[in-house]
C-alpha cells in the first residue's frame, strides 16, 4: 500500500513544539520553580546549568541513535517517556528532599530529550530535501522557541494563577508537571499515526564493528575543512544570549529594591507567552523566509545583528525599571522577534556543516558543541549578577556577544546554500 504523503505542516511544527518542551522544562520552567519556592539565584543558576550536560554530552551516543532502529521509532518512544518523566517531578513536589529528588528526576528526563533531539532533528533531515530544509527552518524555529515561550509564558502564568489559588508553590507545580506528562503522552501518541515513513529513514549498516564505527563517525565530524572556525562558531555565537537568557525570569520576578521589575508569574506569563508568541512566529517565519530565498550567506550578518543587538533592551530596563507592563511586554516583543529571526541562520549553519554522511550523528556533535556554549557561561550566570547586579550584569551580557560577529566574521558558506 502506497505511504500517505502529508504537508511538513502536520508534523514539522509538533515535532518541534515537542523537542522544546521537555529542554525548557528542564533549563527554564524548574528555575522558576525554584525561584518560587525560595532558593537563591546562584544555587539555581549553578544546578539548573548543571541540566545541560545531558546536551553536552550526546554525541557520544548519537552514533547508537544510527545504528539501532529508525529515527521514527526512537522520536515516538522517547516523547512516550519523556511523558512519564514530566509526571514524575510532579510527584516529587512534596517530598522532604524536594530539590534533590525533582533534580535527579529533571537529569533523567533530560537524557532522554537530549536523545529525542538527536532522533527527531535526524528525522527532519532524512523526510525534507534541502530546499525544503530551508523552507521550514523558519516553522522549526518558530515552534521549538513557541515551546519556551509556552514554558516561560503560558505556564509560568498558570502556575501564577494556582499559586494564588492554592497558597502553596509545590502544589501549583505539581499541577503544571502533571499536566504536561499528560500532553506528552498525547504528542507521543499523535506523531505515532502522522510522521511520515521516509525511505532514507532505515537502521545504518555497519561496515565493521558497532565500536570501530562509532569512532569512524566522531573522526569524519574532526577532519571536516575549517573544523576550527567550525567548531569557535558553535561555541562564542551564543556566549552573550546564553547568559542574559539564564536570568531574565529572575530579573522579572525580583522585586524592584533587588534591581528586578516585581512582576509575578501571570505577569510573566503575559509579557513572554502572549506578546513574544507573536512576536518570536512572525519573526522566526521571516527568518526561514529570507533565508530560502537570498540564502545563508547573504543572511548570516543581519541576523546576527538582528539576534544580539535587541539583547540591549535589558540593558535599558535594568536602569530604568519601568512599572508599565505594556512598556515592558513591548521591549520582551523586540527581543523575541530578534530571537526568531536571527537564531533560524545558526540552526542552519549547523545543518550546512552536517551534509554528507552520518549526518544525524554529525548534527548531534554539532549541537553538542552549542550545548556546551551555553551550559558553561551559564552556570556563572547567578553569580556574576549577583556580584555585579541586573544593571552591570547586562552590559556584560551585550559585550559578550563580540565574540559572536568575529566568528561571523571567519565562517565560509556557499553561496547557494539553502537558497530555493
Amino acid at each position: 500500500m502506497k505511504a500517505v504523503q502529508r504537508s511538513p505542516w502536520w508534523w514539522v511544527p509538533t515535532l518541534y513544539f515537542g523537542q522544546g518542551i521537555p529542554y525548557f522544562a528542564v533549563l527554564n520552567l524548574s528555575l522558576v520553580m525554584y525561584k518560587n519556592t525560595g532558593f537563591s539565584n546562584a544555587d539555581i543558576a549553578f544546578y539548573t546549568s548543571w541540566l545541560y550536560l545531558p546536551w553536552v554530552i550526546k554525541p557520544l551516543w548519537a552514533p547508537i541513535v544510527e545504528m539501532f532502529g529508525t529515527k521514527r521509532q526512537w522520536t515516538v518512544v522517547l516523547q512516550g517517556l519523556t511523558g512519564v518523566a514530566l509526571a514524575l517531578v510532579a510527584f516529587t513536589t512534596h517530598l522532604p528532599a524536594f530539590f534533590q529528588m525533582s533534580l535527579a528526576v529533571l537529569w533523567l528526563m533530560a537524557f532522554s530529550s537530549a536523545t529525542h533531539d538527536i532522533a527527531a532533528d535526524g528525522f527532519y533531515m532524512l523526510a525534507l530535501g534541502q530546499k525544503e530544509q530551508a523552507a521550514y527552518v523558519g516553522v522549526r524555529s518558530t515552534f521549538y522557541r513557541l515551546a519556551n515561550i509556552t514554558g516561560q509564558g503560558a505556564l509560568v502564568a498558570l502556575a501564577g494563577i494556582l499559586i494564588t489559588r492554592t497558597g502553596d508553590p509545590r502544589t501549583a507545580w505539581s499541577i503544571v508537571f502533571g499536566l504536561l506528562g499528560v500532553v506528552f503522552a498525547l504528542l507521543s501518541t499523535y506523531h505515532f499515526f502522522m510522521l511520515p515513513r521516509p525511505a532514507a529513514d532505515t537502521r545504518a549498516r555497519l561496515k565493521g564493528n558497532p565500536f570501530t564505527e562509532f569512532l569512524l563517525t566522531f573522526a569524519a565530524f574532526f577532519r571536516k575543512k575549517g573544523i576550527v572556525t567550525i567548531l569557535g562558531f558553535l561555541l562564542l555565537f551564543r556566549l552573550g544570549e546564553s547568559q542574559l537568557l539564564k536570568m531574565v525570569v529572575p530579573f522579572l520576578l525580583d522585586p524592584v529594591a533587588e534591581g528586578g521589575l516585581g512582576l509575578d508569574n501571570t505577569q510573566v506569563g503575559f509579557v513572554y507567552g502572549t506578546v513574544g508568541i507573536i512576536a518570536l512566529t512572525v519573526g522566526g517565519l521571516l527568518g526561514g523566509l529570507a533565508i530560502a530565498r537570498f540564502g545563508l550567506k547573504r543572511c548570516l550578518w543581519p541576523m546576527a545583528f538582528i539576534l544580539h543587538v535587541p539583547g540591549l533592551v535589558f540593558v535599558y530596563l535594568s536602569q530604568v525599571q519601568p512599572d508599565s507592563i505594556g512598556l515592558i511586554a513591548v521591549a520582551m516583543a523586540v527581543e523575541q522577534f530578534g530571537y526568531g529571526f536571527g537564531f533560524a541562520s545558526y540552526l542552519m549553519y549547523m545543518i550546512m556543516v552536517c551534509e554528507g554522511e552520518h549526518k544525524t550523528a554529525h548534527y548531534a556533535i554539532c549541537t553538542g558543541f552549542m550545548a556546551l556554549g551555553m551550559m558553561v557561561p551559564q552556570m556563572a550566570s547567578g553569580w556574576l549578577q549577583e556580584l555585579m547586579g541586573y544593571q552591570h550584569f547586562f552590559i556584560w551580557a551585550s559585550l559578550a556577544t563580540i565574540p559572536a560577529f568575529a566568528m561571523t566574521a571567519l565562517v565560509k558558506i556557499d553561496p547557494e546554500f539553502g537558497r530555493n
